[in-house]
């Protein structure tokens, strides 16, 4: 098969090159910083981003939100079925 993206370097210009399910947590940073996060059942998102902020934002279902996430916390995120979308 050819693989687009095997030569390619990450942009975030261009698309993500993973989508990684979610578990809110209050201590602990996602593996890889999200350069988006995708939310399938709406709610409320608690999240701290890449600036370091905490941010609270009610969100519907099947949103796409385009900012970068360090942390998706357990308190105050009453959303689900959160992915984060990587670049590597």
């Amino acid at each position: 098969m050819n693989n687009p993206f095997h030569n390619r370097i990450s942009s975030l210009t261009g698309p993500a090159r993973d989508v990684v399910p979610v578990v809110p947590n209050d201590g602990t940073d996602l593996a890889t910083v999200a350069v988006a996060l995708y939310v399938e059942t709406g709610g409320t998102l608690s999240l701290v981003t890449v600036a370091g902020n905490t941010r609270s934002l009610i969100v519907p279902d099947f949103t796409i939100l385009p900012v970068g996430v360090m942390r998706v916390r357990a308190t105050g995120t009453t959303a689900a079925g959160i992915h984060a979308l990587v670049l590597g």
